[in-house]
C-alpha cells in the first residue's frame, strides 16, 4: 500500500488469550510491571498519534474511554473522532461526531475524501464489523503479557476466514508484543 494511501487500521490491546476487557468492562490488567531485556523502547507516543487523523469507535468503547478519561483525561486528544451508535449519547467535546448510517458510505463519502490514516479504536463489534464488510486494510494488534480466562474477545464470530499478511511484530521493554497485519482483501 501506498505511503499516502487512505487505510483504516483495526488497533486493540489484549491479553494474551485474545480478551478485550473483563466480563464487567474493565481493563485495569492494561498496567504492566513486566521487563523483556531484549525489547526496544516504545517510541514517543505523542509523535506517533500525531500520525493518526481521525478514529472510529464503537459506542461501548466511547463510554469506557469517557469514563476513564476522568482519571487519565481524554486519550484521543483533539483528533476528530467517529462514534458508531443508534444511541442518544452526550457529548463533551467538540471533535467528536456521532455516525449511525451505512459503514460503506461513512468511509467513502466522509473519510476518504477528508483523511488517510484513520484507526478504528475498538470494540469487538465495531472491529467484526469493518471486517466483515471488508473495510479494514490492517490490524496492529497489542497483546500485554497476561491471561485474563474470560472476558470479552477482540474477535468474536467474524463471518468468514480472512487471510492476513505480516508487516511486522515489535517486543517492547515493558513486555508488550504488537502484531501488525495487512488484510488481505477478497
Amino acid at each position: 500500500m501506498e505511503q499516502d494511501a487512505f487505510k483504516i487500521t483495526i488497533h486493540m490491546v489484549s491479553s494474551l488469550d485474545g480478551y478485550i476487557a473483563k466480563k464487567d468492562n474493565s481493563v485495569s490488567w492494561f498496567e504492566t510491571t513486566d521487563y523483556y531485556e531484549n525489547g526496544i523502547e516504545e517510541p514517543d507516543i505523542m509523535e506517533f498519534l500525531k500520525t493518526i487523523d481521525c478514529y472510529i469507535m464503537g459506542s461501548h468503547t466511547y463510554e469506557l474511554a469517557m469514563e476513564l478519561s476522568k482519571s487519565y483525561g481524554w486519550a484521543y486528544g483533539d483528533i476528530p473522532t467517529i462514534v458508531l451508535t443508534h444511541r442518544n449519547l452526550p457529548i463533551e467535546r467538540k471533535n467528536i461526531e456521532i455516525y449511525s448510517g451505512d459503514l460503506s458510505k461513512l468511509v467513502e463519502e466522509k473519510l476518504k475524501p477528508k483523511y488517510k490514516n484513520v484507526w478504528l479504536a475498538g470494540g469487538a463489534a465495531t472491529t467484526k464489523a469493518f471486517i466483515n464488510l471488508n473495510l479494514a486494510d490492517e490490524i496492529r494488534q497489542t497483546i500485554l503479557p497476561i491471561i485474563l480466562g474470560d472476558g470479552i474477545p477482540f474477535f468474536d464470530k467474524i463471518a468468514q476466514e480472512n487471510r492476513l499478511q505480516l508487516k511486522n511484530v515489535t517486543a517492547f521493554k515493558n513486555g508488550l508484543v504488537e502484531l501488525c497485519y495487512r488484510i488481505i482483501k477478497h
